[in-house]
């Protein structure tokens, strides 16, 4: 499963990596975002660095400017919960995706692929993405904390630090 090229950019992969969580949400409070608390628990658990999580309405404006302070302080990661779906009010990846310089189309295809598995055609509503702007990642996930659980235990823990590894290159 694991061809000797990726296990040996693994190997040089940082151990600890700085990341941002952003919710996105006109209606959670740091409090009730059990999302977000679920990133930021799930990836210092895996021996990362949390290094802000905030709570944004969802305003395209103010969504785009909270990644862009991210990129600016060199943060390795932002992970944004929340607006991801078909509904009036989800903005995130529209927001995001015009900053991005690069897509990772294959996180999309493999949350939707995972998510199926779990959920059934139902997964077809999520437009979960991610990208890279400037060496910053960014992911967007779902707002809900089973489809965060997913992401994060099936994508994101195991491979950030390899994805960051590149990033850098």
């Amino acid at each position: 499963m694991n061809s000797p090229s990726a296990q040996e950019h693994r190997d040089q992969s940082p151990q600890a990596i700085q990341f941002g969580v952003i919710t996105v949400s006109d209606t959670r409070t740091l409090e009730s975002d059990k999302s977000g608390q679920l990133i930021a628990d799930s990836l210092c658990d895996a021996g990362h660095k949390l290094k802000t999580r905030i709570i944004v309405p969802d305003e395209p404006d103010q969504i785009v400017a909270q990644v862009q302070e991210h990129v600016a302080q060199e943060t390795e990661a932002v992970i944004l919960t929340g607006g991801t779906g078909i509904a009036r009010r989800d903005h995130t990846c529209d927001a995001i995706e015009p900053l991005l310089e690069m897509h990772i189309p294959g996180f999309g295809e493999l949350f939707r692929y995972l998510s199926y598995e779990d959920i059934g055609s139902a997964a077809m509503l999520s437009r979960a993405m991610a990208g890279r702007i400037g060496s910053t990642l960014v992911f967007c996930l779902p707002g809900s904390s089973a489809a965060v659980r997913l992401a994060l235990e099936k994508l994101l823990v195991p491979e950030l630090p390899h994805l960051v590894f590149h990033s850098r290159r």
